[in-house]
């Protein structure tokens, strides 16, 4: 058989197994499924279906896509709905096997390279190797995070009451559900972990009259965050730090660590943790929001993946119950915890759909194949929130002897709209 009728077989092998398959286009303009299917994946070349396919796994197709072995015409969350659809746990069906063997009858001339891939060295998880990874994922360039973050330049998940409003509603919701929830006041020290192009601490500076101390790794962020505090006149109570969150000194009353910890790893949970309860001023609250997995399994699979070759090197998420252990451990207690999974879910849905608007100044700022990376490394996580893999948590963690503040107070504390 020739390529063109291997590739049409292998494309009806998959519609059996999946649901609701995409249309499938190949090279020479032939096309195969559904005329209402929401995607079409775009074989560029005769090999290209064994480039996404062999071997199995999500990396294999990741860089399918992002080295241009196949493209992905319309709705990327249909196509990948499909391929999650054709998972399974089990030993590999004879389907599955025969698949196989006619995905080996097509050319291996995939285009794949290694030229995106992050080079980073040292021990895993020293202050070194720390800065090579989160430089790497961060300073992918302001201009590029602009095209789909929006205005409030907030890189982790909105706080979502409708899933029609507007995303920057949600975004500064969430900011002000973090500052009610560590009852930020006038007179508060207020240290932001991981802080990002400085959202929340300008916010906490500007809405609660805090002192707040932002710090990060990227060079990037920390000259945004400092310019955006000029700009919003509080410049004399935020402090912008470029530094490791183990670099840190003085005591605070509260303390946020937004979409950081998942850098940190699992055995520097104690570490991480106790950091910032050294920083704790008496009576002093942390909250800590982060990504979490479901997953008591991870540590068994070391093979890598999608995610963490291409956009979160070293980067590690733990199970929920893990996390509050690592806390407890060292004398942080919890007092509320709030799951955000599927305002996470449609944040992302709302970052790619500004990412594939704005295509062309993404691609200016940083290049097709980046483009293509946090495309799919985006569609992706949204689908992963969705199905339930992974979810995202808001820790909040006292000094025990905190007084009690009894109901979820910052719930109704200000106007929502």
């Amino acid at each position: 058989m020739d390529a063109l009728e291997v590739s049409r077989r292998v494309y009806h092998r998959l519609a059996e197994m999946g649901d609701r398959p995409p249309r499938m286009r190949a090279w020479n303009g032939e096309e195969w499924g559904p005329d209402d299917a929401a995607a079409t994946l775009v074989l560029e070349h005769p090999g290209a279906l064994r480039a996404l396919l062999l071997p199995p796994s999500d990396l294999t197709a990741g860089e399918a896509y992002i080295y241009g072995d196949v493209d992905i015409e319309g709705d990327i969350f249909s196509l990948l709905e499909f391929a999650a659809s054709l998972r399974t746990e089990n030993r590999p069906t004879p389907a599955a096997v025969s698949l196989l063997r006619l995905l080996r009858q097509l050319p291996a001339d995939a285009r794949r390279r290694d030229a995106a891939r992050p080079r980073i060295r040292g021990i895993t998880h020293s202050l070194r190797r720390d800065r090579q990874a989160v430089t790497y994922h961060y300073d992918t360039g302001n201009d590029f995070f602009a095209t789909f973050l929006g205005p409030s330049m907030v890189y982790s998940c909105a706080y979502f009451l409708d899933p029609f409003e507007q995303l920057e509603t949600a975004q500064r919701r969430k900011l002000d559900v973090i500052c009610r929830k560590l009852q930020l006041g006038p007179g508060d020290r207020f240290l932001d972990v991981g802080c990002g192009w400085g959202s929340l601490v300008v916010h906490a500076a500007a809405e609660y009259g805090v002192t707040a101390t932002g710090v990060t790794l990227s060079g990037e962020q920390a000259e945004y965050a400092r310019i955006r505090a000029k700009e919003a006149g509080v410049e004399d109570r935020v402090t912008i730090l470029q530094r490791d969150y183990r670099e840190i000194d003085g005591t605070f009353n509260a303390i946020a660590s937004v979409g950081m910890f998942e850098h940190v790893g699992a055995k520097e949970l104690r570490t991480y943790f106790g950091r910032l309860r050294s920083m704790l001023a008496p009576y002093g609250r942390i909250l800590n929001h982060g990504i979490v997995t479901r997953d008591r399994r991870r540590h068994l699979r070391r093979k890598p993946t999608f995610v963490s070759t291409y956009v979160f090197p070293d980067g590690e998420l733990e199970p929920v119950e893990d996390v509050i252990g690592a806390a407890g451990r060292i004398g942080l207690e919890l007092r509320d915890v709030e799951s955000l999974r599927m305002s996470y879910a449609l944040t992302l849905r709302h970052w790619v759909g500004n990412l594939e608007t704005n295509h062309d100044q993404a691609v200016a700022a940083a290049g097709e194949t980046v483009y293509r990376i946090w495309r799919m490394y985006m569609a992706g996580s949204a689908i992963g929130f969705e199905q339930g893999g992974i979810s995202v948590m808001q820790l909040l963690l006292t000094d025990p002897e905190r007084p009690w503040t009894f109901g979820r107070r910052w719930m109704t504390a200000k106007d929502d709209t």
